[in-house]
């Protein structure tokens, strides 16, 4: 007879694939792990997610569960490129805003974009691009100006704004105009010494979901899944608040088969 378990939980590295069971009634109990070889070179994440869980039902005899969730890091960090006025200020919010968004920042520029840094750009051949710059009602020009050059490098990458308010029609028309896609945020640093990262976040995280899908055979998961396939370093933060509001302070290692976290 087969047993109930009431969540698989699915992470789909880029080397191995996981499936943790558990119980939630009353106290959650974990039930087991099953592992396999993430099999992206096979052209389907699907063979090892099942090689995974048959792995589990043979630690823990056959079983049904009701949902899964999944988080994935398959597909790769989404490669970002980070465009701002100041450059403590931008660095410091880039770095916040990609903390577990699933981005790995590649190049950081502060004022005016110059041709060797447009240079830059097209040879990292980034999967996301980040235009920040002036707090609000503040400086205007440095992102216009940034705007209209990064859509005459006609990428077709994804721009998220994050920016002075005051910028948010023209640096939408300048891309929509170039037929570029472009995500309109809160400015990450709406005023002096304030921080405003999670709607920036958030957007990365969305555009990431987007990105993992072309891990081969990773849509069909998302047919299985309860909710969204979130980045795996978003996952492993989530992971961590939660524990930091159970003991307080804390450091985690997340060492996973391509990079390692801290």
């Amino acid at each position: 007879m087969k047993r109930t378990v009431d969540v698989l939980v699915a992470e789909i590295g880029s080397t191995t694939t996981t499936v943790n069971a558990f119980n939630l009634e009353g106290t959650p109990i974990f039930l087991g792990q099953g592992m396999a070889p993430t099999t992206v070179l096979k052209g389907d994440v699907n063979v090892g997610l099942k090689a995974a869980i048959e792995d589990l039902k043979g630690k823990i005899g056959d079983f049904e569960y009701k949902e899964m969730l999944a988080c994935s890091s398959a597909a790769g960090g989404l490669k970002m490129t980070v465009h701002g006025l100041v450059y403590d200020m931008t660095v410091r919010a880039a770095k916040e805003a990609a903390l577990g968004a699933g981005a790995n920042i590649k190049l950081i520029t502060a004022g005016k974009l110059r041709r060797t840094d447009l240079e830059k750009i097209k040879e990292i051949k980034p999967n996301i691009i980040l235009l920040a710059g002036g707090v609000d009602y503040g400086d205007r020009e440095t992102a216009l100006y940034n705007g209209e050059k990064l859509a005459e490098l006609k990428l077709n990458v994804p721009v998220i704004y994050a920016g002075n308010i005051e910028n948010r029609e023209e640096i939408a028309y300048i891309f929509k105009e170039a037929g570029q896609e472009v995500y309109i945020v809160d400015n990450v640093y709406p005023s002096i010494d304030k921080l405003n990262v999670e709607p920036t976040r958030k957007m990365i995280q969305q555009v990431f979901e987007k990105h993992i899908t072309t891990a081969p055979g990773m849509s069909r998961v998302k047919e299985l899944v309860t909710g969204n396939i979130i980045p795996t370093p978003g996952a492993v933060m989530e992971a961590c608040i939660l524990l930091y509001n159970e003991i307080g302070d804390l450091m985690a290692l997340d060492i996973g088969g391509a990079t390692t976290d801290v």
